[in-house]
């Protein structure tokens, strides 16, 4: 349930939504388990490990914590080869909830934001029937990934938006420390975990939903901060 009561009236509108992809709105978690574990395998290494190392850092801060012997170039080429075979054959499925909430959002109003690059994002959505939006900002756009705030703060820019106007909806610590840092309202969703510093809490997406719309239309009538 989510972590606010019901208000009544009307609140400041939000204008912008800025989503993370993978564990917000595609459920790929078995997906990017099996994708480690195989890279894992290549490598002779523990894969158990290897993948909670890799849940909380980027990919060549994984490989120098895992396997400092290897070539980070080597490492990072066999992990895309591995990923971009998934998006081709992998088993996807968006979160319940998010095919009618980015389609009922105006175009020009919302975004993604995501550590993984923008081709494997197209191909998971064209896969689960998800909408894609004219900014996406990946990996590949931004020096600094999550938590840094500028991966936030560029998409904000690409939509010519102030980052007070933007409301992020994230699931992970460091893409809901990115959003705070970038001066945005962040909630969490798809946890039955409270993420630290979120300003709401959602179990699931599909909760968020009505939340979300709300917020994009200037109602309080479900609730919002």
């Amino acid at each position: 349930m989510p972590s606010e009561p019901v208000r009544q009236g009307r609140q400041a509108r939000t204008k912008y939504v800025l989503f993370d992809v993978d564990g917000t709105l595609i459920d790929a978690v078995s997906n990017q388990r099996r994708v480690w574990a195989t890279w894992a395998m290549r490598y002779g290494l523990d894969a158990d490990e290897v993948y909670r190392v890799a849940l909380r850092t980027r990919p060549l801060e994984t490989f120098a914590q895992v396997a400092a012997d290897r070539d980070p170039s080597e490492c990072l080429a066999l992990l895309h080869e591995l990923e971009d075979e998934d998006v081709r054959s992998g088993a996807y499925a968006a979160f319940d909830g998010a095919s009618g909430l980015l389609h009922g959002l105006p175009p020009g109003t919302w975004a993604l934001v995501t550590s993984n690059y923008e081709h494997r994002v197209r191909g998971r959505f064209l896969r689960t029937g998800l909408p894609v939006p004219d900014v996406i900002v990946d990996a590949a756009a931004v020096e600094e990934g999550k938590p840094s705030p500028v991966p936030y703060l560029r998409a904000a820019a690409r939509l010519g938006a102030e980052p007070g106007d933007c409301l992020v909806i994230e699931d992970a610590p460091s893409g809901v420390r990115s959003g705070l840092r970038a001066g945005m309202t962040v909630w969490g969703v798809n946890g039955a975990a409270e993420v630290e510093g979120v300003h709401r809490h959602f179990v699931t997406l599909r909760e968020a939903v009505p939340h979300i719309l709300a917020r994009m239309s200037g109602t309080r009538g479900t609730g919002a901060v």
